[in-house]
């Protein structure tokens, strides 16, 4: 068996990432990323079942008796203007769930992942004398939209398919490349998006008190809930507000009929995410009330995310493996971030153990220590951004063998 750094690597995958950056889809539209995910897979040895969750993946790859592993990757994009500069930048737009048409682009590194996941297949099936067990490999629609785990759970995934001992999985980061990071327990917030509607009584710019004012009723409601964190919540719990869109009304003399609001929450338990939750809609409510509204808010979620957590046990197997691999250095702990993920309803859904790490793919010449000290990571891109792209050399590389050597720590 070869080891990590013996592995050859396919040097198509340069071109296959740098394809898939430039044709970016976005949730449950990846079908031209399915297309190339379906080709690569089959070629591999892998039984492929196209359809799981509207656009999901699923590649079976069974070796003998064993362990049964799930890798998995995310495939959708962003709504997102890329602003790279690469040669290989995406400039495709299409049109999203609401019938708008967004530029799109892979600003989150999904790309990637899901380059790493077909190169790591086809090592773990040209190389099986290593190991032995079943591969799950999922190739995951939507988890930009909270939505594409559920779905293919929904779809029957874990009465279709083997159900397995462990779910492995990597998200790149701003970290340098080269580094790899994880922590374990609840790793990644619980995450909230909500949609707030307003209902004022639009008048003329000229008779301000002829109406109720739906701007003004938004502006109140905005600073009251920035009162939710710093005095309903516990300085001891970790948690996130934000109102991210405020919209109302087109013209300059005219106070319009609404306003509406979107907000996002982020969370790690349920107690204080319900906290929230009620607190938002007891300020929405009272606001509304306190302005004369004619008609109550309304307030609907957009989506949500659950708490990541991470397995202590089969991460720290994972992670024991690469510091084996990159050196203890290498491997560090971000402790609990706020970003979410929706990878963590694979785990659950099936009571099987989650190991999932972040991947570094910023040039590494952008640090000093390297570390979660560095000044850097708030300077660099990070994902979600315009300007975000991981590099390809080492990231990729790295990444492909990461998976292959997680999958081999749990199938040796």
């Amino acid at each position: 068996m070869t080891t990590p750094v013996d592995i050859p690597i396919d040097p198509s995958l340069v071109d296959l990432y740098k394809d898939l950056h430039r044709h970016p889809e976005l949730g449950f539209q990846e079908q031209r990323t399915v297309g190339v995910v379906v080709e690569r897979l089959e070629s591999a040895g892998f039984d492929v079942t196209t359809g799981v969750g509207r656009t999901g993946v699923v590649g079976i790859l069974r070796n003998g008796d064993g362990p049964t592993i799930a890798l998995r990757a995310d495939m959708d994009a962003l709504p997102v203007c890329e602003d790279t500069g690469l040669d290989y930048a995406s400039t495709v737009t299409a049109t999203d769930e609401n019938g708008k048409t967004v530029p799109v682009a892979h600003a989150c590194g999904h790309d990637l992942h899901t380059t790493c996941l077909l190169g790591a297949a086809a090592i773990l099936a040209s190389d099986t004398s290593g190991w032995s067990g079943t591969v799950v490999v999922i190739f995951q629609p939507a988890e930009e939209l909270g939505a594409g785990a559920q779905a293919m759970v929904d779809d029957g995934l874990w009465d279709r398919f083997p159900k397995p001992d462990v779910v492995l999985g990597q998200h790149v980061s701003p970290l340098p490349a080269g580094k790899i990071a994880g922590h374990p327990g609840a790793s990644y917030a619980g995450s909230d998006s909500l949609r707030v509607r307003l209902v004022g009584r639009g008048a003329h710019g000229s008779m301000p008190e002829a109406s109720v004012d739906p701007i003004v009723l938004a502006a109140a409601t905005v600073m009251r809930l920035q009162t939710v964190i710093s005095r309903e919540i516990p300085s001891t719990a970790t948690a996130v507000l934000t109102v991210g869109s405020i919209h109302a009304g087109d013209a300059a003399n005219v106070i319009p009929g609404e306003a509406e609001i979107q907000l996002n929450i982020r969370s790690y338990n349920e107690t204080v995410r319900g906290k929230i939750l009620d607190s938002v809609e007891r300020i929405v409510r009272g606001e509304a009330a306190a302005a004369g509204a004619p008609e109550d808010p309304t307030i609907t979620e957009i989506e949500r995310f659950p708490v990541v957590t991470n397995d202590p046990d089969a991460l720290g197997k994972t992670l024991s493996a690469f510091a084996d691999w990159l050196g203890a250095a290498n491997i560090l702990d971000p402790g609990a971030g706020a970003g979410s993920e929706d990878v963590g309803i694979l785990a659950t859904s099936c009571d099987a153990p989650l190991s999932y790490w972040l991947l570094g793919g910023a040039d590494p010449s952008l640090f000093t220590t390297g570390d979660m000290t560095d000044p850097a990571l708030l300077k660099v891109p990070s994902n979600h951004s315009p300007h975000y792209a991981p590099v390809i050399d080492p990231t990729l590389d790295i990444g492909v063998r990461a998976l292959v050597l997680a999958a081999r720590a749990w199938l040796g």
